[in-house]
């Protein structure tokens, strides 16, 4: 099954699949996700979300600026458009920000195993808001991802969730933008949020 987010008709999938997480994997690879759209997996679905708006950019260059000085060695922070796998939970994600180890990138396959995450972001949107907030925030969790950072664009906080385990993140921490909120270790720091909700000014 293929839902677009945000778009009243969901695109076919070009091979049908057998239902399973290897099946569907394959079919988004194949497939010729349209412009302006990314595609993950999702509660057994190939899920298509928009593209980030134009000022989020602002907003993940800070958070990758302010990441890199901290970032563990042998890591790498990044926002290009990488899938990470967490086949187990049947999920394929393609994070907003993330640090993954180096390593996971030696590889000619195109997707990535979601055990080489140290820390994801997103940046949620109204179409993406629920998932960020709920399946990615427990699969994440679930997956051992140390740091999760959402930047829920719509209430203009900044959540940050740490020590992970099976049932969930163990702690939590949010402010609003404009306000400086500490990353636990590995990282260590504290993180300012004060760009994250600059908006374009013709748009209030």
């Amino acid at each position: 099954m293929t839902v677009m987010l945000e778009r009243p008709t969901a695109i076919e999938p070009p091979e049908e699949p057998d239902g399973s997480f290897d099946a569907l994997l394959r079919t988004l690879l194949a497939m010729e996700v349209p412009e302006g759209y990314r595609a993950e997996i999702i509660g057994g679905s190939i899920v298509m979300s928009p593209w980030s708006k134009g000022y989020y950019l602002r907003a993940m260059r800070s958070l990758r600026a302010q990441l890199e000085p901290h970032a563990p060695t042998g890591t790498i922070v990044d926002s290009s458009p990488y899938l990470f796998t967490f086949p187990d939970q049947e999920r394929a994600f393609g994070p907003d920000v993330f640090v993954a180890s180096e390593k996971a990138f030696d590889t000619e396959a195109q997707h990535i195993d979601g055990e080489a995450l140290v820390l994801v972001a997103e940046l949620t949107s109204a179409s993406t808001r629920n998932v960020d907030w709920s399946d990615k925030l427990a699969v994440y969790a679930k997956a051992g991802v140390g740091v999760y950072v959402l930047l829920d664009m719509q209430a203009q906080t900044v959540s940050v969730f740490s020590d992970p385990a099976p049932e969930g993140y163990r702690t939590r921490k949010t402010c609003q933008f404009g306000k400086a909120l500490h990353l636990p270790l590995p990282f260590d720091f504290e993180l300012g949020t004060t760009a994250f909700g600059k908006r374009p000014e013709n748009q209030g």
